[in-house]
């Protein structure tokens, strides 16, 4: 059996991460600054946003893209609730398939989020929406895990 072939990540969006997270006065401007870094990285990303947790809600922080009626998701409701609740990566390549999507926008077609975690406590998710249908890629998975995992340390 062949080992899995290595999947790229993207490296330019990782290093500004890191001079993000290295210069910024506080947690809310870093998380700021990161939110622009992701929705910049591609044109597929058409809404990217952070959710924090408080209590059994998550609660949007900021974001990039057209306004969500969605500020504050109940954790186990919609996609999002449930990447915290599995406490895991969600790829959704058609959400119009998935019944748990709590519809932002007609426009969107797919979405990744991606719980921001450590030691098994979820303090908050990415969520990047695309208006293209299957945008996002396993390196786009990996790029975005890493991300996450560098942001635990603002908590």
């Amino acid at each position: 059996m062949r080992p899995a072939p290595e999947v790229a990540l993207d490296r330019s969006l990782l290093a500004e991460i890191d001079r993000i997270l290295a210069s910024a006065a506080d947690r809310d401007g870093a998380l700021t600054a990161v939110v622009k870094a992701i929705h910049d990285a591609s044109s597929r990303h058409d809404w990217t946003g952070i959710y924090l947790v408080e209590g059994d809600t998550l609660v949007l922080h900021n974001y990039l893209g057209e306004p969500s009626p969605h500020t504050r998701i109940p954790i186990g409701r919609g996609i999002c609730g449930a990447a915290v609740a599995e406490r895991r990566t969600l790829v959704v390549p058609d959400v119009r398939a998935d019944p748990r999507y709590l519809a932002c926008s007609v426009k969107t077609r797919s979405e990744i989020v991606v719980p921001i975690a450590k030691l098994g406590y979820v303090f908050g998710e990415i969520d990047v929406d695309s208006h293209t249908a299957d945008a996002f890629t396993e390196s786009d998975r990996r790029t975005l895990e890493e991300v996450a995992g560098r942001l635990t340390g603002l908590f």
